[in-house]
């Protein structure tokens, strides 16, 4: 504490929440801008779980809000009488999609159907999404690069069938189908942009791309094409659609974060990419081709570039044995969200048809801005020995 009297000068409370505000919109316009949206259609968040879960939540309310009436009428009529909403999203989602949607299944709240993969691409397969489509579909939500493989999802080719399904769903008097994406995994890694998505709805998360550990929501129109309701009620931060004390820091850091990606995306892509390759050529030099399995290398298919899921063949070779064995790797077995799943298989590895030996080996190392192919020397080295001692002890 301190006052004038005593020397001090302080800066008024009006100058100093005047200069937050414009951090925060600075941050709001960068972000924008690293997704090719606009500022206005951007909501800050605690991080990925709370923005798909916002997303799931305003789907299934604007559907009873919208629809309940359909139930109330003296004589019901409507192609939607008695309907719960419906949503459709895919086997390999992230845990913050695919656990609140069976709650709502529980809670018999909604319903709900999981595409499978592909067990030849990785991927959702767009005709697959389609066929799942019921009159009561309000919301598909599809990852656009998965976690545990880095496969990229075909987002763009959704979109487009179900722009052109929406408009003679909207002559039959069916709710648009609203199409998310959380994009977690991709941004920082490639460009995204959401006019080439054509999404809706897609999550941003911070620590993805080297930000801070708090997230966004992106909307397109939000409250006019797009709608959102709170999950929360207090002080009408974020246009009353998310409030709460602003965390201007954490909003800063990831504002910058997105200025970064926005100026030096393509040649992070190449780097991590260059590195990523070196590390397969080297893993399949080193054990032999027969030994390796790239467990996120699908014919055909683009994935991330900074991904590599493999597995060395060996009855003694589990994920979770050969990394106890590194000295100097530090890496995961699967998605970091699911390291208690203990010798259990991946379940994504699985839903993309890796065979259950093959998988329960599975190891994910992911490359970054600054890992080199001197580190990447140093790793195989290290998985090399790690593989002798376990073999040693058979």
């Amino acid at each position: 504490m301190g006052s004038k009297a005593d020397g001090h000068s302080f800066p008024s409370p009006v100058a100093s929440g005047r200069k937050a505000k414009d951090i925060i919109d600075t941050a709001r316009e960068n972000i924008a801008k690293m997704i090719g949206g606009k500022p206005q259609d951007i909501i800050f968040t605690s991080g990925g779980t709370e923005s798909n879960n916002l997303v799931i939540h305003s789907v299934v309310k604007h559907f009873h809000l919208t629809h309940a009436s359909e139930g109330t009428r003296a004589e019901p009529s409507g192609p939607l009488v008695g309907a719960v909403p419906h949503l459709v999203t895919c086997t390999v989602e992230h845990d913050s999609i695919r656990l609140p949607l069976e709650h709502l299944l529980e809670e018999q709240v909604a319903a709900v159907t999981f595409v499978p993969v592909s067990k030849v691409n990785g991927q959702v397969e767009v005709e697959d999404i389609l066929a799942a489509v019921r009159p009561a579909t309000c919301l598909v939500t599809i990852m656009l690069a998965n976690n545990e493989t880095g496969v990229i999802m075909p987002i763009s080719e959704i979109s487009q069938r179900i722009k052109a399904l929406n408009q003679k769903r909207a002559a039959s008097g069916l709710p648009v189908i609203l199409l998310h994406t959380d994009a977690a995994q991709a941004l920082g890694k490639q460009r995204v942009d959401v006019e080439d998505l054509g999404v809706d709805l897609l999550t941003i998360v911070g620590h993805k791309f080297y930000g801070p550990r708090i997230g966004a929501l992106y909307i397109r129109g939000l409250g006019e094409l797009t709608p959102l309701y709170p999950m929360l009620f207090g002080g009408g931060q974020e246009r009353n659609f998310r409030p709460g004390t602003e965390n201007t820091p954490m909003i800063a850091g990831l504002g910058k974060a997105a200025e970064l990606v926005t100026k030096n995306c393509e040649a992070y892509e190449a780097h991590m990419r260059d590195v990523r390759d070196y590390l397969e050529e080297r893993l399949e030099a080193e054990f032999d081709k027969q030994r390796i399995h790239l467990n996120s290398r699908f014919p055909g298919t683009e994935r991330l570039p900074n991904t590599c899921n493999f597995s060395i063949r060996g009855p003694q070779l589990q994920g979770r044995l050969v990394l106890a064995q590194c000295r100097t790797l530090l890496a995961s077995v699967g998605a970091a969200c699911h390291s208690d799943h203990a010798d259990r298989p991946s379940p994504v590895l699985l839903s993309c048809g890796i065979p259950f030996d093959v998988a329960r080996n599975a190891l994910r190392l992911s490359v970054g801005r600054s890992t080199t192919r001197a580190d990447v020397d140093v790793v195989v080295r290290d998985l090399k020995q790690a593989v002798a001692r376990l073999e040693g002890q058979a």
